[in-house]
């Protein structure tokens, strides 16, 4: 294949079918690879029903060194896929992702987080032999130690109302109505995973039109998600039953109909760079205003030249801010407070907000 076969299914082994794609055009991999369970034996309830757990051929090999020559191969092939600013994601559980984890540093990813999955109706341990295993691990990483990559860091804080996202993430495992069933009405993958989790991940680490490719495609659920979110997708899946119930699930799964409502909330680092000094010069703020602050125990006046002076300091917003808490740094624009025509107070952040949307819709005009 000399180009991406872009919002398409392949069926194939996905190592082949990566060594064959051109290389650095994928910006997000994400990856559910085989996680060589070991199981040994079947599986009961307490009222003696049978789990079903997994069983398919797939997840099993001879032996530990099988294993990692497969996941070296398929990482190796994965990583010549990435441009150099993608990133790629991989999910397992204390089964292998240990041993995962170490191929990807000796092939020379750099490992940006992991990521715990805590499971809010996990499987219960039926034997009563060891702790409830209630969570999977994923590894989030880049090309290499000094790539550049995105990160939606405002996206994931506005999912999370607006609180810093942390690497713990709860989430229900993949039940009800999203749990695809074959003709039998049997589960038609073991270990699909559920939109929310691909959600999250998609929208942390990809831009609208990216390409997100999932080389262990499985029943779509990352194609799926990629599509309604209004990226270009690539699945890889060897099994030609899987693909064609990914195949059905993709025709059920409506593209983003309006471009804006997918777009990630622009980070504040990207918006445009605009000085105190400015508001001083737009007529914004008047030398001799004077700021506040939250507590309204110290105050600041502005000077022409863009600093502010307080009682003992002077400075830029962010040192004398820093200085009147005793703190070693302070945000300047959040701190300082100004009193609105309304008599209320108003982080003087909200002017910048102002002089940064006429410099916007310049670009846009």
């Amino acid at each position: 294949m000399k180009t991406l076969p872009l919002d398409t299914l392949v069926e194939g082994d996905c190592i082949e079918v990566m060594r064959s794609l051109p290389e650095g055009s994928v910006d997000l991999i994400f990856a559910d690879p085989p996680y060589n369970l070991q199981l040994g034996g079947d599986l009961h309830r307490p009222n003696n029903s049978r789990v079903n757990g997994v069983e398919e051929a797939w997840d099993r090999f001879d032996d530990f060194a099988a294993y990692d020559r497969f996941t070296f191969d398929w990482l190796s092939a994965a990583r010549r896929l990435l441009k150099p600013t993608g990133t790629l994601w991989v999910i397992g559980s204390y089964h292998n992702i240990f041993r995962v984890g170490k191929t990807l540093q000796d092939i020379g990813y750099w490992v940006l987080n992991d990521i715990i999955w805590v499971k809010t109706n996990p499987m219960p341990n039926f034997k009563g032999t060891r702790f409830t295993n209630a969570h999977e691990t994923m590894i989030w990483c880049s090309r290499g130690q000094d790539a550049k990559y995105t990160f939606n860091y405002a996206a994931m804080k506005a999912l999370n109302e607006d609180l810093q996202m942390r690497s713990d993430w709860t989430l229900p495992l993949c039940t009800g109505q999203e749990r695809l069933k074959d003709d039998n009405g049997d589960k038609a993958h073991p270990t699909q995973k559920p939109e929310a989790l691909l959600h999250r991940v998609i929208m942390a680490s990809s831009n609208p039109g990216d390409v997100v490719l999932d080389p262990f495609s499985g029943t779509g659920t990352t194609a799926a998600v990629a599509k309604r979110l209004g990226r270009r997708y690539i699945g890889i899946e060897r099994d030609a039953a899987y693909g064609a119930i990914a195949a059905k699930r993709l025709r059920q799964t409506p593209p983003p109909t309006d471009t804006e409502v997918i777009a990630p909330l622009p980070s504040k680092r990207k918006e445009p760079r605009i000085p105190f000094g400015a508001l001083v010069e737009r007529g914004l703020l008047t030398p001799g205003e004077v700021l506040e602050s939250p507590c309204r125990r110290h105050t600041a006046k502005v000077r022409a030249d863009g600093t502010i002076i307080s009682a003992r300091h002077r400075g830029s917003i962010h040192q004398v801010g820093a200085a009147v808490q005793g703190a070693p740094s302070c945000n300047g624009w959040t701190y300082w407070r100004l009193r609105t025509h309304g008599g209320k107070k108003a982080p003087i952040d909200v002017l910048r907000q102002k002089l940064r949307a006429e410099a916007e819709a310049r670009l846009t005009a």
